[in-house]
Order: C-alpha cells, then structure tokens, then sequence
C-alpha cells in the first residue's frame, strides 16, 4: 500500500479527503498485520516510495524477484489504463481479477440495456431488486405494493422533528495534516486536526451503520430532499466514504438496514428504507455501470456546449445568495453535501451560467470526501449538467428559486427574493432559468419532458424575456458582484 503523490496530485482534493483515505489505509495496514499478514506500506515521506503507482511496482518486483503479478481491476478508468498499459510491457506474467466491492461487473448495466435507446434506472434498479431478492413479494409484486415510494421521499424538514446529531467522531489526524502540509500537497477546504469526524475503519464504519439503522432512518426518506441552514446531514447516513473506500459492501449496508426496518416496522414506513435502498443498488450500481459503459469519451463530454468558467466563490463561499453560500460553506467545512444540495444548489447554478463542465467536474472530484471519478463524473457531467445530452437524465436538472425556497429555508434572510425576477434584488436563479432555457432551447426540442416549460418560454412577453435575459447576462459576466 502507498501514500502516493499520484493521487494527491492528479486532482485538487478536499484536506478532508486526503486525511480520510490516508488514515485509513494506515488503519487496514495495521488490521492486516495484527492478523498476521506481512504488508509492505509506503508512508508519504517513505524515501523509497516512487510517488508513481508503476514505478512503486516495479521497485517492488525487482527487490523482492515477483515473477507474477496480480491485481483488482480498479474503479477509475485511468489506473485501469495505467496498469494495463504497464503490464503490457512487462516480462513477466499478470492476471486480473474483478473487484468484490460491487453488485455488478463493469458490464453488466451494458449488457442489460443492450439494444435500448433510453437506460431508464427505474428499470435497472428493479432488475437489481430481482436478482437479489430484495424486498420483493415475486417478480411482478414488490413489497409495499409500488417499487418506488419517490413521491413520498420529497418533504421539507419541519423544526418541530428532531434530528439526531451525527454519528461523530473526534480524532487527533494533527500529525497526518503536518506530513501532507510539509510535502507541499495542495488542498482546498478546512480541516480541524484535532477533532476530525469521519470514520476511518471498519469498526468505525460498521458504527455509522448501525447509529443510522437506530436514530436516522425513521425519517431518512421523508427528508432526503430536504435542506436548512443549520442542518447539515438531516437524516442521512454519512457512509458514502466508508462504501466507496470499500471498508463496507453495498450489500451489507442494504441486508442491515432491512433487517433493523423489519424488527421495527411498527415504527418505520416501508418509505424510509426504499428510498435508501434504491440509492445503494440501484442509483449507486447504475452510475458505475453507465462510467464503463461510456468511458473514456463521456470524460470530455459537453453536448450543450458550455464554456464559461465555473465562478470564485466555488473556493470562498463568498456570495450574497444563501442557498449558495451555505452549499459551498458546508461543502468546504467538511467535504460534505447531500445529493440535492449538489444537484439543485452548486450543480443547478454552474448549469444555469453555462459553465464548462470540465471545471464542474473538477470541483465535485476534488471537494467532496466521497468523490472517485466512476461516481463523480456521471452524476456531475451526466446527472448535474447534462454534458452527455441525456444519456443518465431524461431532462436537465433546472429550476428558478421557488424550488429552493420549497425544498429549504435558504430563501428566508437571503439578500435576495425569491419572489422578484429583475429587480437588483431578484433572486439571481430566476433569471439565470429563463436565459437558459432561451439559449439552449434547440438542444430540447425533442425532449417531450422539457415541453410545458418551452411552451412557457414561447408565450412569454418578449420585454419580459429581454429583461430577464439581461440581469441573467450580467450575472454570468460578474459573479462576484452576486
């Protein structure tokens, strides 16, 4: 195992996300040993480390005489063709074998939409809860009666329900913050050394797991949606990290949490957990399926052709709308957003200003501490922006203020209102969602979902399209001023 400059460097991360992955390896490498097993770790200042993935293997293989190399078919697409490439070259021989980490190979989303036009996931995922027998009656009879209780996953969180704190943790990583400073690492975000808060092991990962079963997902799907300016994780689980960096299995998660809901289903809705299980096997699934699939063109994808830059505040936080400043904020504080946070708050205005998904993409990868590109980039480029011209979403993820202002309180104390649309102190969504439904709108022409809100923009008052076209225009030109 190695603390390498490769990955630190490839992107911009979040501090929070370099200490996470680094603590952890640092916790396996010890669990190994204590059972036994001889582990060769590179530390980050390790005078014998390359820094370089190969050329540690290589160094390996020479000092030790390796006439055999295996290894785990990676999730990113460019250590996949970093390895190939290297064992292509090599004089000895290799052999793959695929990852257990996942509900599915690398093509089976492929094979299961061979010969379709559209990959609808709603499909996908009912597949997934066939085939692994998950809260299903029969094949035609899901439990509950429906096999997707979305519309019931979709409440604004009222302060009269109390959210449990997080499952939290308080650890010393002072001297990993140290080591990652003095080598010249450069992050983005803020860090508190003494009192880092995610889990990095098993058993604490298998804690965050079972506090979400007991405290959060009584109200875990009724809320999903939902944002506030004091709230920062509401009823989610917090085990995105611990699922991508493999310290739990997808199935595990999904097995416990069924069976704490059927032990206390006198007290959960059937709701709560369906909304949390599709996530897991089918969104999570479907999104690596769709990374392999359209891999390595999807990576330059930008079939709405976007090119403005992604604005300053993305790093500060400093902008009068609150529902950015408190996104981006939180996204800083501690490498964390919710799905709707990134979709509709930070994902919805880089779309709305055109923004060039490259640099989107870079920023989702580097700021959240559960970002590897095979979930990042189809979510952000796919879902978020719309650069792959429908191949995840059937419509682009878009909305002016009022959904916002119906989904949080981040309109409430804003500079801004959200009930104005050209005045100085519109909210900038407002406008920034006409303009760009004008200035794409040959790009959704054949789109039937997007045809109410074309029919809207056609009858709109010319003046009143010209008016808001302007304050969108300047708001795209001088962000900073927002």
């Amino acid at each position: 195992m190695a603390e390498m400059r490769q990955e630190t460097d490839y992107t911009k991360h979040h501090i929070q996300k370099v200490v996470a992955f680094f603590q952890s390896m640092r916790n396996f490498k010890q669990w190994l040993e204590e059972r036994g097993k001889r582990v060769v770790y590179y530390t980050l200042d390790d005078k014998k480390n390359q820094q370089d993935l190969t050329k540690n293997l290589q160094q390996l293989f020479d000092t030790h005489e390796i006439d055999h190399f295996e290894y785990q078919l990676p999730d990113e697409y460019r250590l996949d063709e970093q390895l190939t490439s290297f064992c292509a070259n090599l004089k000895i021989s290799s052999k793959t074998y695929d990852t257990e980490h996942f509900l599915t190979s690398r093509t089976d989303l492929a094979s299961f939409y061979e010969g379709k036009k559209q990959y609808t996931m709603e499909y996908f995922y009912r597949h997934m809860r066939k085939k692994y027998d998950i809260m299903i009656i029969n094949d035609d009879h899901p439990e509950g009666g429906q096999w997707n209780f979305d519309k019931s996953n979709r409440k604004k969180w009222k302060e009269e329900i109390d959210i449990p704190h997080e499952r939290g943790f308080r650890k010393d990583v002072s001297k990993l913050v140290t080591l990652i400073q003095d080598h010249g690492v450069v992050t983005m975000g803020s860090i508190e050394p003494d009192n880092f808060n995610w889990p990095t092991s098993r058993q604490d990962s298998l804690s965050v797991l079972n506090y979400f079963c007991e405290h959060l997902l009584v109200h875990f799907g009724d809320f999903q949606d939902a944002m506030h300016t004091d709230q920062h994780y509401l009823f989610h689980s917090r085990l995105s990290f611990a699922l991508n960096s493999k310290m739990l299995h997808p199935k595990e998660v999904v097995n416990t949490v069924i069976e704490y809901w059927r032990a206390h289903e006198d007290e959960i809705d059937i709701s709560q957990v369906e909304g949390f299980v599709r996530q897991i096997i089918g969104w999570r699934e479907y999104m690596r399926g769709i990374y392999w699939k359209e891999m390595p063109s999807y990576r330059r994808a930008n079939r709405l052709d976007n090119q403005n830059d992604l604005p300053e505040f993305y790093w500060t936080a400093k902008t009068k709308m609150n529902c950015m400043h408190h996104a981006i904020k939180q996204s800083l504080d501690s490498a964390y957003a919710h799905h709707i946070q990134r979709l509709m708050i930070t994902g919805n205005y880089a779309l709305l200003t055109m923004t060039h998904p490259d640099q989107v993409c870079e920023w989702y990868l580097g700021v959240y501490i559960d970002a590897i590109e095979w979930v990042e980039i189809t979510n952000t480029r796919g879902m978020s922006q719309f650069a792959d011209g429908g191949i995840v979403a059937t419509k682009p993820y878009v909305s002016s203020g009022s959904y916002i202002n119906k989904m949080s309180n981040y309109c409430k104390g804003c500079h801004y209102k959200v009930s104005k649309k050209t005045e100085d102190d519109a909210c900038p969504f407002n406008a920034l969602y006409w303009n760009f439904l004008d200035e794409k709108q040959t790009f959704f022409e054949d789109n039937q979902r997007m045809n109410m809100m074309m029919s809207l923009l056609h009858k709109m008052d010319k003046d009143k399209l010209n008016a808001l076209k302007e304050r969108a225009n300047n708001i795209i030109k001088h962000p900073e001023k927002y």
